[in-house]
């Protein structure tokens, strides 16, 4: 949960508001595993930097008890609750491990109970998206059971919340929300971006995508550069991945993914962009989500 460089992408957008709104301050909770980060976005001149109106400032509260009864079930207090009616609201969550949705998605049905003007989560993982389609009977999407329960929150008094994420593994997740929510699916590209357009050899860079699943996803963002495809094959009872479009030969290669699970790919992929006398300048990868 706490991945520094993403604060550089939350975008606390806000609607326009009249003078007396413009005074006021957006308040910041978080879960207790998101506390760190959650003090990082308040201190970061990113933070004010993305907000419409920059005379508005985030506060955080860290004002929840995350406490549990004798029989491990939760036992949460929300201490400022009375100073969020009318307020601008934002929850910095993280569901990194089922024992900890539970407690979350409790505090997240109460927030808007309690008068807020708008309420927004980040949260900014969706840890059930890669299990998002059914290939056989009796087979569970549980993507599709968290997003029922994200879409269980009740509506502030702007309307539904917004809850955002970064890199869902699968774009068509989204409609597997109600219109309870505005599912907003950002993105950790521009981090790669800013960073290829300081190299001063950016014109040998090479955007890798380990197979046709993430080429689809995000091609579209690199337009300005020199584009590999990879594929898996089969061989026997092993899975190679091989190059099936570009060249990696003299290049610097930038391998893009959402997610790895053991590294296996990447370092197949790695492999497959190697030749015997020829090889890439050097490989690099940009994975969102590390599940290992």
């Amino acid at each position: 949960p706490d991945c520094p460089d993403f604060t550089a992408l939350l975008p606390f957008r806000v609607a326009i508001m009249t003078t007396a709104e413009r005074s006021s301050s957006i308040f910041l909770f978080c879960h207790k595993s998101t506390k760190s980060l959650a003090q990082r976005i308040v201190s970061s001149t990113a933070s004010k930097a993305l907000l419409v109106d920059a005379t508005r400032n985030v506060e955080f509260h860290d004002a929840i008890d995350w406490g549990e009864f004798s029989d491990a079930w939760p036992n949460i207090f929300i201490n400022s609750v009375k100073e969020c009616a009318g307020k601008d609201v934002i929850f910095l969550a993280s569901f990194h491990s089922p024992q900890v949705v539970f407690e979350q998605l409790s505090v997240l049905y109460a927030f808007p109970r309690y008068l807020v003007r708008s309420f927004t989560i980040i949260l900014p993982y969706f840890s059930t998206g890669t299990m998002e389609r059914v290939d056989m009977e009796g087979q569970v999407a549980t993507a599709m059971t968290l997003a029922k329960l994200l879409s269980a929150i009740p509506l502030s008094a702007r309307g539904p919340a917004q809850l955002i994420m970064f890199d869902i593994h699968a774009l068509q997740e989204r409609f597997y929300f109600t219109d309870n929510v505005i599912p907003r699916l950002e993105t950790a590209i521009p981090l790669l971006l800013q960073r290829l357009m300081r190299l001063e050899d950016r014109q040998d860079v090479s955007i890798a995508f380990p197979d046709e699943g993430a080429y689809k996803r995000f091609h579209s963002l690199f337009s300005s550069y020199e584009l590999i495809t990879c594929i898996k094959v089969r061989e026997g009872t092993k899975r190679v991945v091989t190059v099936k479009d570009g060249s990696p030969v003299g290049r610097h290669v930038v391998i893009v993914d959402d997610l790895v699970q053991s590294g296996g790919t990447l370092q197949e992929c790695a492999k497959s962009c190697s030749f015997k006398d020829e090889m890439f300048k050097s490989f690099h990868c940009l994975i969102s989500w590390l599940t290992f």
